[in-house]
Parts: structure tokens; C-alpha cells; sequence
């Protein structure tokens, strides 16, 4: 699956996991009726905790956007209503920000350089509909 978990961030696994597999399903990259891996294997490839995978499954599971059919697997449920499905895009935007920020001061940037790159990022963007690739390397 493939999912982006950052270790260091101080944002417990299993709810880097739940906002993980929203993101996917408020994008598309899931859709209904999608199997989702096993708790285990999902664990393996994430390197983490059977239980911590569960825990996961299971907040999904109680908010609908998956069910867990017993000896058959976990799958990715009806999306949710426009309102909802635009409440869980405005969070996890929110919470990408926050990584980014986070990683950002964890490399010793401050506000005003984030800025900047941030402002000459949006300006490129709006002007060619995208993101301006890193200078190469040239060491």
C-alpha cells in the first residue's frame, strides 16, 4: 500500500495510518469496494505492530469508511457524503502542513525562508500548472 509514516513526527502510528488511508479515499486513490491489505501484512510492510494496524482498522471501521467481513478481508466503504468528504480533505491538508512544518524546522528553517520557497512554489505553480523541480545537485 505503500503508506508514509514518519517515525519521528510525535503523531502516534496508528493515527498517521487512519489519516494515511482517509487521504487515499478523500483522493480517489481508493475507491469503494477496494481490499485493503491484512492487518498483518500492512504491519510487516509498515514495520510496525500487528496491534498498532488493528487499532487503525478499527477507528476506520467505527467511522464507516471501511469493513472488516470476517475470512474475507477489509474493504473500502461508499465514500462519504460531499460535506464529510470535504471535511476529511480540510484535515488532512491540515495535517500535511503540519508535517511539513515540522520537517521543515527539524532542518533548521525558519519561518521566513519556509515563506519565501513557499511563495516562489505557489507563483511557478499558478503560472505553468506546476511545482518547480529542485535544482540538481552540482557538488
Amino acid at each position: 500500500m505503500n503508506l508514509e509514516i514518519d517515525f519521528r513526527s510525535g503523531i502516534p502510528i496508528y493515527i498517521q495510518v487512519v489519516e494515511r488511508i482517509k487521504e487515499r479515499i478523500a483522493s480517489g486513490w481508493l475507491t469503494p469496494g477496494d481490499q485493503l491489505p491484512t492487518v498483518r501484512s500492512l504491519a510487516l510492510e509498515l514495520r510496525v505492530n500487528f496491534n498498532t494496524v488493528a487499532r487503525a482498522y478499527r477507528i476506520l471501521d467505527e467511522v464507516g469508511s471501511i469493513s472488516t467481513q470476517q475470512g474475507r478481508g477489509t474493504y473500502v466503504m461508499n465514500n462519504p457524503p460531499p460535506e464529510v468528504s470535504e471535511k476529511i480533505r480540510q484535515k488532512a491538508l491540515q495535517a500535511l502542513t503540519r508535517r511539513y512544518l515540522a520537517d521543515a524546522e527539524r532542518h533548521g528553517a525558519s519561518p521566513e525562508e519556509l515563506y519565501q520557497i513557499l511563495k516562489d512554489q505557489m507563483a511557478h505553480w499558478q503560472q505553468t500548472g506546476h511545482l518547480l523541480n529542485p535544482e540538481p545537485d552540482n557538488d
